[in-house]
This record gives C-alpha cells, structure tokens and sequence, in this order.
C-alpha cells in the first residue's frame, strides 16, 4: 500500500511528488512516456529532431522510438501541442512564470470586475494564493530574465503606448516589465563570450544564450541537472523528488517509473462514499501489467489524457463536466519588419512582456529558422489578401492578415531573422463547456479507448474574440512605435497550447468536477494536479506557474486531510531546486 500514486511527471505531478516526500510519505510516481536521464545524449538542437509529432524526441508516444506516435482525433485544421516524458510540457517551454491576474479569483472587486469570466472563478482569494506563488518562485527560482537587443526593441515599443513599467510580480494593471523567468542568470564566462571552450560548467552557470530553449535544456555542458539554465521540471522538481532524503528533513525519495502508462483508477464505496483505491498500469515495453493500491491517487496526465482515463475507469460523471471546458489561450503572431538588428533568434527565446488586464498580453519571442517559419505561416486566413475567410482586413497592421509568401516574402526575409520582432498575442478566454474531451469512436490503442478532442476553435465568445482583436492591436502600435518598417498580422491557425480546465475546480457544483481542496467532488481520495485543475484561463498569463502554486496547495491539503499532518507553505522556508545538496546526491545516484 502506497501513501501516494501520482499519475504523470509533466508540469504539476513533480511538484506534489516533491511536496509530499519531503513530509516523508511514500510516493510512486507513473509517467507514460520516457524519462531523458542523458539529455546530451538523447537531444539535439535540431528542431524537427525535438518537434516533429510523430517522430521527434518530444512526440507523444513510448519511450521506444520505433513504435509509432501514440493517434488522438482531434478537429482538422487544428493541432494540440502534447508531450509525453518526464518533465512533459515544460520540457519545450519558454520558462515563462508571471502570476494570474487578480481579477480571475472569487474575491476581486475591482470597477473591471464583470470584464473577467465571471461564471468561471477559482473558488478561493488570490490573497490566499500568493504565498503558494512565493513558494514556487522561490524553489524554481524564478529570476528577472536575461535580456538582449530583441527585449530593447520591444521595451522601445513599450513605452510609445504611455504604459508604466511593472515593478511588482502581481498584475495590477496595463503595464510592461521583463519577463519572470524560470531560467539561471548567466554565470561565469556564460554571456561573456562564444567561445564554447569556456562554457562548460562550472566556469560557465545558467543561461549560455544559446538560443534553443524551446529545444529542451542541456546546458551549460557538464552541470548537474538539477542546475541546467532552464527550469522544466525534468530539471527541477524531478531531481528535488528524487533526492528528499538530502534536502528535507525526515524526506524521502519518491520512486519514478517511465513508460509506464496507468489504464485504471480503481474507486470503490466506503462509509457510503465512492473512494479512489488505486491504479492499474502497464509497461510500454512488454505489455505486463501492475497493479497498485494507495491512500491517496493524483491525476496529472494533462487536459486531454485526464478525462481519458477518468472516462476509461469508469468513475461517475453526475454534472457531466468532466473533460469540459477545454480551454486554450487564442493565440496570434504580429511580426515587425525593422531596419535595424534586433538578434530576434538569439539568447532567452522569451523575456519581455506587456500585460494588458483583462484583455490578456503580449511576449516578444525568438524563434529559430524552423519555428519562425512554422508561427508565421500557420494562418487560418490563408495567403493574405487571397481568400475571404480571414479576419482583420484592416487595422494598425500594412494589409489583410496572413501568410506572407513571393517576392513580399523575399523582401520581409532578406534581412534576416535577425531584423525581426515577433510578438504573441495571449489572450483571456472564456470557458465554454461545449469545448470538451469524450472517447473516441476510432479504433482503440493497447491502452483502451482514445481521446476524442472537440473544439470551436474559431467559434469564440464574444468576449475572447474582443480580447483577441484588443491585442492584435497593442502589438502592432507596440511595433510601430519600435521602429517596424513594415506590421505583419498573420491570424494564426488553432494550435491549441496552454490548455487548461478540463477537470476544472471552481465554485458551483453545476460546472465544476473539483472542490477548492481540488479533489473531486465524486470520489474521495482522488485529486487533480495540473493544468486541468485550473479554474479558468488565468487572465491570459502562461499557466505553468498558477498550476505548480496550485498543486503546492493541493499537496498540503492532502496531507492536512488525509495523513494528519500540518501545513507548511506560510511557517517554512522552500528549499531552492538548484542546491548543491542535489547535485551531490545526483551524482551518486548516477543521475
């Protein structure tokens, strides 16, 4: 009998695990897909080799790279953005951790209150939230990011729309700052030279500027991996999980199986209450299965795989919201063409932004050739200014949205990527419960039924698509006041990334499927800790801190509830995930 399975090491299964070997407990925790303990090896820069779906290193799929990809139905002319590993998600992001808006918790007052989704709150204060903030902030760490010429162009822009800079991490209104970054300041001859003899750890620490990070983290060369540059869990809260027994006292290291995909969760009634048991699960590799009981069971796999397993179980559905609400962040691409360089490509890919409550904000990111060419020529209106189905025809930016192609591509190219400014637009979006995941009627994988994801994606709400269009905008007076020659609205296509909701917690029993402890409200024993778990969209801000604040919550209610222990957050001090403790134990340990 285990204290505690966790299902899934992406952005929030790590963080519970962590939280709750530290108390001691006994924690087993199940990842689909592989776990990358040589990255060096395992990784290049290259970016179809990380990308591809169906055969790069990040796809969804076992850790065996000659079986196939693992197949979810979702709409045509969209694609869901899902990883399988540990660290998944996290291990391709930005680093980007700015807060949730005030505006999108129970208790916010404001005059611009009704402008949020009001029907769709976390069911608690964001006072309450705040030092759960602190705590990941603090462990990550997260740090003011490293900043170049591409963050000078977008500041230049900035302070054209007669905005403030934000000196505080919490969102208090229209405002612009660098970006809160979960990736090591340059250390040592790191940023001081290119010279790649002498970017080694430890005469190099942090961020060596190389350039990849939505490649995966693998440097500096010869660091531990709890102190590579950027801080995906596969980085952080995994070493911390694994090495308790060094750094808390009383810890104890959790045990993390890879390619291990759980099939079941088992439930059943006690005292009168439909209670979770444990889980089922079976290795990739041969096909046997295991089973496992434990007192407590936390689902981690993501937005879509969650509702597939909770549906594959069994488990009661009463409101009929599980799996609802699939919500994304209603991305679109502004691109400047300046005359000046702007290292667009180079350094941290994301460390510059502008918050524009409760509209949502922009990001200034650098891409590298192939994902440049992907975020700008991904468009649902087609080559511009040929078909009729786009939208925003006219506004700040030169001529209708869309890609860009011939000799008008030629000319926006011939300076290079180097004398580029891409700007995303994220905005709020509302929760729309017919946005959902069910079971597939395609064939079934050797796992059981797949998901089927349904999303309107270009059928928003008014409010989401106001939003969208308010920030389209902002980017491209940003632009225009940064210098752009020329303002390229490309209308992006679905990709549906930053998802979030799924199993939401919220305030109603009629929408919700978790309580304010985030465990469900019809099973006992069973809680939910990533993105799904989030009550709404957040305002616009990237998830994957609120989600890591969250289930920093939702392990000390599980261990208030159900091991009769005490809270921890507001009476001790976090221990920083780059301590030299777990890079010692690492080592030992042979990771």
């Amino acid at each position: 009998m285990r204290d505690v399975i966790i299902i899934g090491a992406g952005g929030g299964g790590p963080v519970v695990a962590k939280e709750l070997a530290a108390r001691g407990l006994d924690v087993l925790v199940l990842e689909a897909g592989p776990r990358h303990a040589d990255p060096r090896e395992q990784w290049t820069s290259f970016e179809n080799d990380a990308n591809n779906p169906l055969t790069g290193y990040f796809r969804l799929g076992p850790e065996d790279r000659s079986r196939p990809a693992w197949f979810r139905e979702w709409p045509q002319n969209s694609f869901v953005w899902q990883l399988s590993g540990v660290g998944g998600t996290t291990q391709h992001f930005y680093g980007n951790y700015p807060r949730a808006y005030p505006g999108v918790f129970n208790d916010y007052d404001k005059p611009d209150r009704a402008e949020y989704d009001v029907n769709h709150r976390f069911p608690f204060s964001y006072g309450e939230m705040v030092p759960y903030f602190e705590w990941v902030e603090a462990t990550a760490p997260v740090l003011t990011a490293a900043m170049g010429a591409k963050e000078q162009t977008f500041f230049r822009g900035c302070e054209t729309l007669g905005l403030p800079v934000q000196t505080t991490k919490t969102t208090l209104g229209p405002s612009y700052r660098p970006q809160e970054n979960a990736v090591l300041q340059p250390g040592g001859n790191a940023g001081r030279t290119t010279d790649r003899n002498l970017l080694t750890y430890p005469q190099a620490t942090g961020c060596t500027h190389c350039g990849y990070c939505f490649q995966g983290c693998m440097r500096p060369i010869g660091a531990p991996r709890n102190q590579f540059a950027k801080r995906s869990t596969d980085n952080s809260y995994v070493p911390m999980a694994l090495t308790a027994d060094v750094w808390a006292p009383g810890g104890r290291p959790v045990e993390l199986i890879a390619d291990a995909y759980v099939t079941r969760v088992h439930a059943e009634s006690r005292g009168g209450a439909l209670t979770a048991t444990g889980v089922t699960w079976r290795e990739n590799a041969s096909g046997a299965e295991h089973r496992e009981q434990a007192r407590v069971v936390v689902l981690a796999g993501g937005c879509t795989e969650n509702p597939r397993l909770w549906f594959n179980s069994g488990l009661p559905n009463p409101n009929d919201w599980v799996g609802r609400g699939y919500t994304d962040h209603f991305f679109d691409w502004v691109v400047g063409a300046m005359d000046d360089y702007t290292g667009n490509p180079k350094g941290v890919g994301s460390a510059a932004r502008l918050d524009f409550p409760p509209y949502g904000g922009l990001e200034n990111v650098g891409l590298p050739p192939a994902l440049n060419a992907f975020a700008t020529t991904l468009s649902d209106s087609g080559i511009r200014g040929q078909y009729t189905n786009g939208r925003g025809p006219t506004g700040p930016w030169d001529g209708p949205a869309g890609r860009v192609i011939g000799p008008e591509f030629k000319e926006l190219i011939s300076g290079g990527l180097d004398r580029l400014l891409s700007v995303l637009v994220i905005t709020d979006d509302d929760v729309e419960a017919d946005n959902r995941v069910t079971l597939s009627a395609l064939p079934a994988d050797e796992n059981g039924p797949i998901p089927k994801v349904s999303f309107r994606h270009r059928n928003r709400t008014a409010r989401t698509n106001r939003n969208r269009e308010f920030m389209a905008r902002k980017a491209a007076e940003l632009l225009r006041g940064a210098g752009a020659k020329k303002v390229y609205r490309i209308d992006w296509a679905p990709l549906i990334l930053h998802v979030q909701s799924s199993m939401r917690m919220g305030e109603s029993e009629r929408n919700s499927v978790l309580d304010a402890n985030a465990e469900a409200r019809a099973v006992k024993r069973l809680f939910v800790a990533d993105n799904s778990a989030l009550a709404n969209a957040l305002g616009g801000p990237n998830p994957t801190l609120t989600t890591q604040a969250l289930a920093t919550r939702t392990a000390e209610k599980i261990f208030q509830r159900y091991f009769g222990g005490d809270p921890w957050v507001r009476t001790e001090s976090p221990v920083v995930s780059t301590d030299p403790r777990i890079s010692t134990r690492l080592g030992e340990l042979g990771l």
